[in-house]
This record gives C-alpha cells, structure tokens and sequence, in this order.
C-alpha cells in the first residue's frame, strides 16, 4: 500500500509539471504573437498613407535650355490648405534656344551669354564659330559670357552648355555684325526716327484740331438750344394775348345783342 501510494502522488506531480509546463508555453507563444501583428499593421497604414499622398509639379521656368519647377504635394499639407511646396528641381526643354541678341558693350564689342542656372560652375561651355558651308570651328574659350569685337565681317557663334557628364542643355546662337552694317544701318535708324517724329506731330496736330471742332459743335448746339426757348417764350406769350382779346371780343358782342 506505502509503494502505491507513493506512485500515486508521484504520477500527480508529473501531472502538475506537465500542466504548467503548458500554461508557460501558452502564454509565452501569447507574448510573442502581439508584437508580430502591430509592425504589420503599422507598415500597412504606413502604405496607405504613402498611396494617398499627391505629387504634382509646376510649370518650368524657361522654354528651353534648363530652367527649374515646384514640387507640390496635394494631400496632407498643413493649415488645410489644398497645394504646399515640398521642394524644386530642374527641368528640360528643348535644347536648341535659337538667336540670341548680343549686349553691347561699348560702341564696337559685345558680349554673349550663356544659358546655365546658378551655380554656373555645374557646367561646362563650349564656343563655336560658324563658318557657312564648313565645319564649325571650336574656340579655345570655355567661359558662360563671352566678350568678342566687331571686325570687317560678320561672325556667328554658338554657345553649348555641357553637364560634367558631356550630354548637352542648352545651346544657342549670336550674330555679331560687321563694323560697316553697323554704320550703314545708323543712318537708316536716324530716318526712322526722324519719320517716327514726324508721324507723331501730325497725330498730335490732328488730335487738336479734332478736340477744337468738337468744343465747336458743342457750343453751338448748346447755342441754337437756348435760342430756340428764348424764341419760343414771346412768341407764346403774344398767342396768349390775342387768344384773351379775341374772347373779351366775342364777350363783349355777346353782351350787347
């Protein structure tokens, strides 16, 4: 009887390891499980938010060349307001810009800009002269302005702006006219203004004379206006009076017959 009742109470502490033993497994698979499923749900809010989100972009600042734009965020900007700025970045167009003028510089030189946005130094330029019917010749300069002199005959250049990579941006052309077009053109220029100034006396001789017989017409319809009632006013007093005398008249026959 003692060895059975020893088995017996050995078999329930085996019993009672076994349950623990699973009540710890239990709750330590249940600790375990919560902090699996809330970087989960995290991570998928953090998707959705990113889904919402709107990016749009503003109008480039140039035509051509390389110029810069907004970036706009169209959800989540702060003070409830529809669009906010979240940065800029540059933008492209078409590379060839066209002719340029030049800027004068004194009564012979000039100067030639570039096209680049700050910092300048992000870029490399390449000048050209263009020679009609010949390849174009590449001159050693390699500044974003160029400061040239008028010769005996006109020359055209053209200005690349390379990124540090070599791939082109922009790229524009300048005519820089001969000494003698220059001074052949003054004269011209002279008589355009000379014909300017004269067009613009006679429109303004014109416009006088204009206002003048306005102011004319004017008083004189005002004239004939005030006539017409000074007129009017005797003539319809005297009707007055030979209405009255014309019925005293017949009053005064009647009376006596």
């Amino acid at each position: 009887m003692e060895l059975g009742a020893g088995g017996a109470a050995g078999l329930l502490a085996s019993l009672v390891l076994l349950l623990l033993a699973s009540l710890a497994a239990g709750s330590g698979n249940g600790t375990s499980a919560e902090p699996t499923e809330a970087p989960s749900g995290d991570a998928s809010r953090g998707l959705r938010d990113t889904e919402s989100s709107k990016i749009e972009y503003g109008e480039c600042t140039v035509t051509c060349g390389i110029g810069i734009r907004e970036v706009l965020l169209t959800s989540g900007c702060p003070a409830a307001e529809t669009k906010c700025i979240i940065g800029v970045e540059e933008c492209e167009g078409p590379v060839d810009c066209g002719w340029g003028i030049p800027i004068p510089k004194g009564p012979e030189c000039v100067k030639m800009p570039c096209i680049y946005i700050p910092p300048k130094n992000r870029f490399k330029y390449t000048w050209k002269k263009l020679i009609q019917s010949q390849t174009a010749h590449t001159l050693p300069s390699d500044t974003s302005i160029m400061e040239v002199c008028r010769g005996n005959q006109s020359v055209t250049y053209q200005c690349e702006t390379r990124r540090k990579q070599g791939s082109i941006v922009a790229s524009v052309k300048y005519t820089v006219h001969a000494k003698t077009e220059i001074q052949a053109e003054e004269p011209k220029r002279m008589q355009t203004g000379d014909s300017r100034k004269e067009t613009d006396v006679i429109l303004i001789f014109c416009l006088v004379i204009g206002i003048i017989v306005a102011v004319g017409v004017f008083s004189a319809v005002i004239f004939m206006i005030l006539r017409c009632g000074v007129v009017k006013s005797p003539w319809k007093s005297k009707s007055g009076q030979d209405n009255q005398e014309k019925l005293i008249n017949k009053r005064s026959l009647h009376n006596l017959e």
